[in-house]
Order: structure tokens, then C-alpha cells, then sequence
């Protein structure tokens, strides 16, 4: 199948302490209790090796995206056409209702049956949305059922379907699995500036909801600048179409930036890591 959308997705999560009545028998009335109580199972399951939960034990607070229309034209060898992507919307959950918000995304998921683009996305991001998904009776038949045994979403070497950078990358682990910071460093690509994934529990607690969608959107931009550029370097994006596809945010985020003010600022950071060259050589 020739998808005509990518969707490059993101989502901000915190420990979802509720669970641990369930989970272990324990009850409080204080959520950072149970948070901590969480925590200390599963190092208790670790050997004291690792606190971080796992996928199940995630409560998703944003969800935001990038949708950009794919097209085609003319051929690369005897097989492969080129792509260009044009912009379409960057946007987060409008409900702050987690089953909503699951939802919403798996409804626009089977309607639009796009390209997934991520960064970790197989192996964070996606199975906390199934988990969360089938915990609020959520289906998605095209996530599961669409394609074949070797072109689906489930295909982890399947890139037109769901292409996670991470995973290429590092050749599938043959290398390092580099933090999306650490690869936008050395690309002039602005990564994260003033807020990272450690700091999003205590902006949830302080209600701080806009803030934390408005730095999932920026994750969101880097990680469709990476994967622009891994197009790029792949051959599947002529460096003409990669220029127009920067100057398209470019021109995004000048028409955005009155309302929304922290556009100008990843802008600003952008200009900051790249020296003012946003695009590559000669148009």
C-alpha cells in the first residue's frame, strides 16, 4: 500500500499511580503515594535495577501530531518513486479526557490510514496507547488488520507503514539507539530547550496542561525534521523537496507565531543550532 499522509506523532505521559490498588492491593488517598508506590514495585520486579514503569502503567496527558500530504513523481532506479510532503497542521488533544483523547486518535487512525512516523514510537508511544486503548474498550481494526505479513504497521522493518527513526537509525540495534536530542545536535535542528520528558509529571501536577502540549508539539517538529532529513539522505526526498519541505514549516510557524508564541521560540533555538541555514545548498 502507497499511503498519501504521514502522521508524525507524539505523546506526554505520566506514571499512573491509580493503578497500584489493582496492582499490588495498596490504597491511598495521596497520588504521589502511589506514584512512589509504583515506582518501588517495579524496582522490586527489577532487582532494583530500574523504577521506570512499564507501558501499561502510563496515563497519556497530550497527544500532539504533524499531518503532511505524500506525493509522488517520477522514479529512483527501476522501482521507487520519489517523495515530496506538503504541510498540512500541527496540533494537540483538544479534550484533556485521557479516553477521549485515545479515542479521537484511534478514530482519525482508521479513517486516515497514514504513514506513522515516531521517534521510539514501537516501543513507547504506540504500546501505551494500545494498553491505554483496550483498558477504555477502544478498538482499532486497521492498526492491526491492515496490510500483510511483511507490510503492516506490526512490521518493524516495514518504513512506509511506521517508519520509528530510532529504530532506523541504529540499523535496528545494529548501532547505538541515540536520543532524538543527540541527533538533532549534530543536524542544527533546535531538539529540546527549556523543558524535557522528566518535568512533565510536575508541570501535570501544577496544571500546567497548554504548557505541556505546546513542548509535545516542539518534539513533534524536531522529529519531522529528522525524519525529513533521514528522507533526504535514503534518496526518497530529492534535496529540493527537502528545502520546500523546511521552507513549508518556515512559512508555518511565521503565520502561527502571534498565537503561538512558543513557535517563534523553537524558531528562535532552530536559527540558534543551524547558524540561520535552514535548508541545504543551493534550491
Amino acid at each position: 500500500m502507497q499511503h498519501n499522509k504521514l502522521f508524525v506523532f507524539d505523546i506526554e505521559t505520566i506514571p499512573d499511580g491509580n493503578v497500584i490498588p489493582n496492582l499490588t492491593g495498596e490504597k491511598s488517598d495521596d497520588i504521589k503515594v502511589l506514584r512512589k508506590a509504583l515506582s518501588d514495585y517495579h524496582l522490586e520486579i527489577t532487582g532494583g535495577k530500574s523504577d521506570f514503569p512499564r507501558q501499561p502503567f502510563w496515563k497519556i496527558v497530550a497527544i500532539s501530531f504533524l499531518e503532511a500530504d505524500i506525493h509522488r513523481n517520477g522514479r529512483v532506479g527501476d522501482e521507487d518513486y520519489q517523495e515530496y510532503y506538503t504541510f498540512k497542521r500541527l496540533e494537540s488533544n483538544r479534550s484533556d479526557d485521557e479516553g477521549e483523547m485515545v479515542s479521537k486518535f484511534f478514530e482519525y487512525f482508521d479513517r486516515s490510514r497514514p504513514r506513522l512516523v515516531s521517534y521510539n514510537g514501537r516501543t513507547f508511544d504506540i504500546p501505551v496507547l494500545k494498553y491505554r486503548a483496550m483498558s477504555y474498550g477502544v478498538s482499532s481494526h486497521w492498526l492491526h488488520k491492515g496490510g500483510d505479513k511483511w507490510n503492516s504497521y506490526n512490521s518493524r522493518y516495514s518504513q512506509d507503514w511506521h517508519c520509528d527513526l530510532l529504530d532506523a537509525l541504529s540499523d535496528y540495534g545494529a548501532s547505538a539507539r541515540c536520543k532524538m536530542n543527540e541527533v538533532c545536535s549534530i543536524m542544527g535542528f533546535p531538539g529540546k530547550f527549556g523543558v524535557d520528558g522528566s518535568k512533565v509529571t510536575d508541570m501535570y501536577d501544577n496544571g500546567e496542561i497548554d504548557a505541556i502540549k505546546q513542548y509535545c508539539e516542539t518534539d513533534v517538529l524536531n522529529t519531522y525534521l529528522v525524519y525529513l532529513r533521514y528522507q533526504q539522505h535514503n534518496g526518497t526526498l530529492s534535496l529540493t523537496n527537502y528545502n520546500n519541505a523546511i521552507e513549508d514549516i518556515l512559512t508555518f510557524i511565521k503565520d502561527e507565531k502571534q498565537q503561538r508564541p512558543y513557535l517563534e521560540e523553537f524558531k528562535e533555538a532552530w536559527e540558534d543550532s543551524c547558524g540561520g541555514n535552514y535548508i541545504i545548498g543551493d534550491k
